[in-house]
């Protein structure tokens, strides 16, 4: 799988305020790829750094293998702020305008990034008779034109209800699934990890850790086991050498292995020779939001 985007030790200062510190990652082609991190941890400077709104103060980054070149520009779609659109317009009226400025793409265009975020139905009503969630899309939509190979979203999802965020995100798996690479900065732990394949995690401006989101995920392998004699099965498990540590949590005990070492069958049989039968038996994910905590130290 190729590089879209290849970042190298992009560095960034504010005066004394140090917003980006060396920041290296690749975002590969095809992913959705999750910027991640509480306000003020650099995201929007990242991202207006790779859109060349901003210089950066070190470093430098690559679009498809090569520096950036209007030629290259034109692959990418962005929304990196607040979609501004004139609201007695139509939709598909107000995209006219941002085509004509753009220069993105040609007559047929339109209706079909219209139809590609579900609003070619409303293409004709005022901008003002949207909803939120609406009028973001429309804001993607105009990202869209030219067919960028490209998108980069900053914060989509914000100021949007639970029905308009519901919206982005199957929009935005939608949009993956025919062929989008898109790096979309949030905040929020939960739609990163709904949405995302891989992920980087930024704290004041430096690069946490990034990867698949699986591989953040799980730093170690949490197994939970249960069984009808738990007090029995507690005391057994201890006794479990590849362990590096257990707790019991309600009716079920916890395991935590060294990443890739757990085997299910092992820890079956270990029981069942020590006289317990399991119940329950699964290999369980860590949560994006613990992981993250654990980072962060928040």
């Amino acid at each position: 799988m190729e590089n879209v985007l290849s970042i190298r030790t992009i560095t960034k200062n504010y005066g004394k305020i140090r917003a980006l510190n060396r920041v290296s990652f690749e975002v590969p082609e095809g992913a959705v790829f999750g910027i991640l991190g509480p306000n003020g941890s650099g995201k929007t400077t990242l991202l207006s750094v790779i859109l060349d709104v901003l210089k950066p103060d070190e470093g430098n980054f690559l679009w498809f293998g090569a520096p950036g070149s209007p030629q290259q520009r034109m692959k990418i779609g962005s929304l990196l702020e607040t979609p501004n659109f004139y609201h007695y317009l139509s939709g598909a009226n107000n995209l006219k305008i941002t085509q004509s400025i753009s220069g993105r793409g040609g007559k047929a265009a339109i209706d079909d990034v219209l139809k590609k975020v579900k609003l070619f139905e409303r293409r004709n009503y005022r901008f003002n008779s949207y909803s939120l969630g609406m009028k973001q899309r429309l804001a993607i939509a105009g990202a869209l034109l030219g067919s960028p190979k490209v998108l980069v979203l900053d914060e989509p999802t914000n100021g949007l209800d639970p029905v308009g965020i519901a919206e982005m995100r199957e929009l935005i798996i939608e949009l993956s699934k025919k062929g989008y690479t898109i790096i979309v900065a949030s905040h929020l732990l939960d739609e990163v990890e709904k949405i995302c394949t891989h992920v980087a995690i930024l704290k004041k401006g430096d690069l946490l850790t990034t990867g698949h989101v699986d591989d953040v995920l799980l730093d170690e392998d949490i197994v939970e086991i249960g069984s009808r004699e738990m007090d029995k099965l507690e005391s057994a498990i201890a006794d479990y050498k590849p362990l590096s540590k257990f707790k019991r949590e309600g009716n079920y005990c916890h395991l935590y292995l060294d990443k890739g070492t757990s085997r299910l069958d092992e820890i079956n049989q270990f029981c069942f020779s020590r006289g317990i039968t399991l119940n329950h038996l699964v290999l369980k994910k860590k949560r994006l939001e613990a992981r993250f905590f654990e980072l962060t130290g928040n």
